[in-house]
């Protein structure tokens, strides 16, 4: 009988296995999960200032990456980094706030892999990914009093290590349903069959660049483990109780691991799960401009003593 019972449940997961495949083969335009520029430049410039946003590329080492910016160049910088699969078109929402542009300059990455950076060519390395977006953060750094990281899901994880190993460069972290805690997280049977030669090809790129990420969290996680008491910025993490994709043991892990952060809030949001940046958005925007507050503030403190 146990037998019977355990071939039967083995059915089951690789039938939704294939139905999760599926799914993301036809619901891929549907995600948004690639806009062209014009189109998304066209998309924000629906604001309330008439900012019109800037896109350009940064090459470095044979990779090359999208961004964008709007706003005005005088105020902080917020930089937005997307989980997985994703691309800079899930911040559109945040990317024309009024009250955002308002008090700082956004910006949003493609990371590699994903929207028109390196479309479908996975970079697994988080420590790589991380000297690529701080490559562009540095040419803008000098603009700008602050920069403050949004990083959600997979997104925290490269923000967390931008602010290892670019200390000088990250003034405010917000670490949004992160994954930070080697294998604190769901990894799905697709993941490991959809990689097989025979099926990989059928995938959308960054279904592939999602699964060759997910399948060396754990590995990139552990090689983070020594650094986070080189973060030295504002830190607000935020990550649902009920979250059974990025388990809420990371927001723990985050909370005794930023021993250095000159400011750490942890909220543990009942009930919530791996949605925050579609039901939580007002708290996320929130978040952001406590952070602004505080780094405006320490900046002014360093101004007083120089």
């Amino acid at each position: 009988m146990s037998k019977i019972v355990y071939r039967l449940f083995k059915k089951k997961r690789i039938y939704f296995s294939i139905a999760a495949v599926l799914f993301f083969l036809y619901a891929y335009d549907f995600m948004e999960m690639r806009i062209s520029s014009a189109t998304f430049q066209h998309i924000l410039s629906e604001n309330p200032f008439g900012y019109e946003a800037k896109f350009d590329y940064y090459e470095a080492e044979g990779r090359k990456i999208r961004y964008l910016e709007i706003g005005n160049d005088s105020l902080p910088l917020i930089v937005f980094i997307h989980g997985a699969p994703s691309s800079s078109s899930f911040w559109k929402g945040f990317l024309r706030d009024s009250s955002l542009l308002a008090k700082a300059k956004l910006m949003a990455v493609d990371r590699p892999g994903y929207g028109y950076s390196d479309y479908g060519q996975p970079e697994v390395s988080v420590k790589r990914q991380a000297e690529l977006i701080a490559g562009i953060i540095k040419e803008k750094r000098g603009h700008h009093p602050a920069v403050i990281l949004h990083g959600s899901s997979y997104g925290g994880t490269v923000a967390a290590r931008i602010a290892m190993d670019f200390p000088k460069l990250v003034d405010g972290l917000l670490l949004q349903s992160a994954s930070v805690a080697p294998g604190e997280e769901k990894t799905y049977d697709f993941s490991y069959i959809t990689e097989h030669p025979l099926l990989r090809w059928m995938l959308p790129g960054p279904i592939h660049v999602a699964n060759q990420e997910k399948l060396s969290h754990e590995i990139q996680l552990d090689s983070m483990a020594n650094l986070w008491d080189q973060i030295r910025a504002a830190a607000i993490v935020l990550h649902g109780d009920a979250d059974r994709l990025i388990y809420p043991q990371n927001a723990l892990y985050a909370k005794e691991k930023l021993v250095n952060a000159s400011y750490l809030e942890v909220q543990m949001l009942e009930g919530r799960k791996h949605d925050l940046l579609w039901n939580k958005r007002d708290l996320l925007e929130q978040s952001l401009e406590k952070l602004l507050v505080l780094t405006s503030k320490k900046m002014q403190f360093s101004g007083a003593i120089q």
